[in-house]
């Protein structure tokens, strides 16, 4: 991996770039939903499906020659969120303004001309080039749309610039081949050359090396890092990789479901994430040295759907440190006993099974739970169970819930208020995390490192 030089000061990587005008890109609360439709009869009736909440409420800015990371697992929405801001999916709600100009709402006719300073380098190189059209035209293709090549003869010349710059050499030999003659690497280094032939200011580049093979993904990184200082360009790089994120990037934002969790200069947080969802990445990154034990202590279950997010905090039912207010609700029930039985002894499961009727009521998000007991079972049996388990407290849900009752031949579960934490300022860095920005609870201090 290419490392990049260091600057003269403490704040390494991250401070090479210091704003010194109106940013580049400005982000406002950027939203991207897709409606679903639904079975027929939902239609019949005119009834709302919902929708999925790709990206939902993201703000940013990206300072001119600046590289700033959108980092996260798959499903966080951040290949939506960088094909939002080329208007290659149209953004629900929310703005993006180039130097001050607002991009969400102008017409295809008055956008067209803007797509020559923005351009996208997509993951897939095989999939990104025409396979029935050779290097000279498909690199020259986006001057011919654009009408800025006057002839083929200067449409040649260009091209052979473009080639040369990203390594294509000698460039006879590569106009006249097609992509089935290339390999990954050549493929995405023609890919790159056809991103700049129009001269962009703005690169989105989506997981530009993940297809590659691992020799080859740092040429590409370094040849980027090699067109950013020719050609003064300022890259959103999309990455699930926080190992090249690290060498590559000025500025990370991670996401989780569709918002930014934290937000801040690439050392900072390598050396301190603040965000419980950022420590549980950086836990994941592979330690090359076999000797070193790191903890594995990896986020349970899987990204929640965003159909339905999980109220307040998103990341909570997988945080091991969330508390009162993050947002426990009735779906956690489920998944609290759920994740409870998987690990028991099958004897045992079925002794509590029994005590618990139908847990298909609790599949809807609220803040009050009610459960049933099981066919031979009472509510004060489902109480003590439930009692008992609250004071063994070995999952933190029980550390949102406020009270446990008997009401109407069931057990009523409530759960403390849900806060929806926004991004606030921590050192360096702004992270959307209850555990900052207020008075944490007394078990949940936040941690130094």
């Amino acid at each position: 991996m290419p490392r990049r030089p260091e600057p003269d000061t403490a704040q390494g990587a991250a401070a090479a770039v210091t704003p010194t005008a109106a940013p580049l890109l400005q982000v406002h609360d950027l939203q991207v939903h897709y409606p679903l439709r639904g079975t027929f009869l939902h239609r019949l009736l005119g009834r709302e499906a919902g929708e999925v909440r790709a990206v939902d409420g993201v703000s940013f800015e990206v300072a001119r020659g600046e590289v700033l990371g959108l980092v996260g697992e798959s499903g966080s929405g951040k290949t939506t969120l960088g094909r939002a801001l080329l208007r290659l999916v149209e953004p629900t709600a929310g703005s993006i303004r180039l130097e001050g100009r607002e991009l969400v709402g102008l017409s295809e006719g008055a956008f067209r001309p803007l797509r020559q300073r923005l351009q996208m380098v997509f993951q897939d190189p095989h999939a990104s080039l025409s396979p029935g059209m050779n290097l000279l035209s498909a690199i020259g293709h986006p001057l011919v749309i654009h009408g800025l090549a006057r002839d083929r003869g200067e449409l040649r010349q260009r091209v052979a610039q473009a080639l040369e710059r990203v390594g294509l050499v000698p460039v006879e030999r590569f106009l006249t081949k097609y992509p089935g003659d290339l390999s990954g690497g050549q493929k995405q280094r023609a890919v790159l050359a056809r991103a700049i032939i129009l001269g962009p200011e703005l690169l989105v580049a989506d997981e530009p090396v993940s297809m590659l093979d691992m020799s080859v993904r740092a040429k590409i990184l370094e040849l980027m890092l090699e067109l950013k200082a020719e050609l003064g360009l300022t890259y959103l790089y999309i990455t699930h990789d926080l190992a090249t994120a690290k060498f590559f990037c000025d500025r990370i934002a991670i996401m989780y479901l569709g918002r930014i969790v934290e937000i801040g200069p690439a050392q900072a947080i390598y050396q301190r994430p603040r965000h419980p969802y950022t420590q549980a990445l950086l836990r994941a990154v592979p330690e090359p040295d076999p000797s070193r034990g790191v903890a594995r202590d990896l986020p349970r279950g899987e990204i929640p759907d965003a159909v339905s997010p999980p109220l307040g905090c998103s990341f909570h039912p997988r945080c091991a440190r969330a508390f009162e207010p993050c947002g426990w609700e009735r779906r956690d029930v489920a998944t609290m006993l759920e994740s409870r039985w998987a690990t028991m002894a099958e004897e045992d499961w079925r002794a509590e099974r029994a005590l618990v009727g139908d847990l298909g009521a609790l599949a809807e998000p609220g803040e009050v739970a009610r459960l049933v007991p099981g066919r031979d079972a009472s509510t004060a049996d489902l109480l003590g169970f439930l009692q008992r388990l609250r004071r063994e407290g070995a999952d933190p849900f029980w550390q949102g819930v406020g009270e446990l009752a008997v009401e109407d031949g069931a057990v009523t579960v409530r759960f403390a208020p849900a806060v929806d934490p926004g991004l606030v300022v921590d050192g360096p860095v702004e992270v959307a995390c209850l555990l900052y920005g207020r008075t944490p609870h007394a078990d949940h201090t936040v941690p130094d490192a």
